[in-house]
């Protein structure tokens, strides 16, 4: 990769699921489909409490051929005050790296393109002002998406990009949440995302990069009780491997293998081992290891007590780097809405995620699909021209309701 952030040429990664009401399609009454060839390239962006990312990529004949991949570390997520309102530097930040996206996204067409945005976002009191700036700078809507809707992406990513039919386990811990999905072969089973980060936990107990014992006992503590309903949703005889998806398990997979701990594997041994380096250091400015960025020094502390905790309270003896991400379940998802367009009366992921849900919740299927029709006939006669993926959304919400 070059200064610019550009591949030197593409890269095949590999071969081979709640809908979010979009402001795309509340505003826009045409037709979402323009005559752009299936092979041009499709973009997702990732706004997260760390960093930024931005994903060009082609999908053909089920291979994903990444073309372009950029990352910024902003870390907006350190930007929410003590009222939860987004600060003006760290919106500067956010807003000065969307601008250099733009320049990459220039002659990509609006609906192969779709920017989501994640916990911090979720949080912000402000961030309605925050969006309207955002997505004048990017050039393109952007969508909070719900922490669950989060998860079933990231499982999208993964499940694509390394296949497997073995039940499955699959983390993401991210800035200021962490995502845990319990599937097999392509199918999420039970997707979840609770409130703890790498970037909130290093704030809260490492505020000023020290390292202390006191202070990992504590944030580990924190973490358990974060992540304590979670014990029995993910038991561990629900699955049979598990996956460490993004950045955190990323950056502690590279430190492990480069210095030769294990081969990136991540283990409840090799995190003390991790623990134990910063505790020697002291503190964050003194922290020097092989494969460790000085983008991830701030907020490894954070990311180690929670990973530490994730393995001695789910039983992980092996936690395994994945290879798919939040941004690429985006891209496949993308794709499979514009396939789904194309070919009318096709579904997409979403629409299993719909039929999981109303087998979870007990939903009367018969009745849920009057109701579903009743609302789209009523939807029609008052607005005609409504995008159909508006259609599908409002479809969608309907099949929830057990009576009209």
């Amino acid at each position: 990769m070059d200064e610019t952030g550009r591949l030197p040429g593409a890269q095949i990664l590999g071969s081979c699921a709640k809908p979010c009401w979009s402001r795309r399609f509340c505003t826009d009454n045409a037709p979402m489909l323009s005559t752009v060839s299936s092979a041009a390239p499709l973009a997702a962006i990732d706004i997260g409490s760390n960093s930024f990312r931005l994903e060009l990529a082609q999908l053909h004949r089920g291979q994903y051929k990444r073309l372009e991949y950029l990352k910024e570390t902003v870390r907006l997520g350190a930007g929410l005050d003590e009222q939860g309102l987004l600060t003006e530097e760290a919106s500067q930040r956010g807003l000065a790296c969307l601008a250099r996206f733009a320049g990459h996204l220039k002659g990509v067409p609006p609906e192969r393109v779709r920017a989501v945005a994640t916990q911090t976002l979720r949080e912000a009191r402000n961030r309605d002002a925050f969006l309207r700036r955002a997505e004048k700078t990017l050039g393109f809507p952007i969508e909070v998406i719900s922490g669950r809707e989060e998860a079933r992406l990231i499982y999208a990513g993964v499940a694509r990009l390394q296949a497997s039919e073995q039940p499955r386990l699959v983390i993401d811990i991210g800035g200021r949440s962490t995502e845990m999905i319990l599937g097999q072969g392509r199918q999420p089973q039970l997707a979840e995302s609770f409130q703890v980060g790498s970037v909130s936990l290093s704030l809260r107990f490492f505020p000023d990069g020290r390292f202390t014992p006191e202070s990992f006992r504590a944030a580990q503590v924190a973490a358990g009780a974060e992540l304590e309903e979670a014990l029995s949703l993910f038991d561990r005889s629900r699955w049979r491997e598990a996956l460490g998806s993004s950045g955190t398990v990323g950056a502690v997979s590279q430190l492990l293998a480069a210095n030769g701990i294990t081969d990136g594997s991540i283990t409840p041994a090799a995190l003390r081992w991790c623990i134990q380096q910063c505790l020697a250091a002291g503190s964050m400015d003194k922290l020097k290891l092989p494969g460790l960025k000085d983008d991830r020094r701030a907020v490894v502390a954070g990311g180690l007590c929670i990973l530490y905790t994730l393995l001695t309270h789910f039983d992980i003896a092996v936690l395994y780097p994945a290879k798919g991400a939040l941004r690429q379940g985006v891209i496949f998802d993308l794709a499979e809405r514009l396939e789904a367009e194309r070919n009318a009366g096709r579904g997409d992921m979403r629409d299993h995620s719909v039929a999981a849900l109303q087998q979870r919740y007990a939903v009367d299927r018969m009745q849920a699909e009057r109701v579903r029709r009743l609302s789209l006939s009523l939807y029609k006669q008052l607005m005609p021209q409504a995008a159909r993926e508006l259609q599908r959304e409002l479809g969608w919400a309907a099949a929830f309701m057990r009576s009209a």
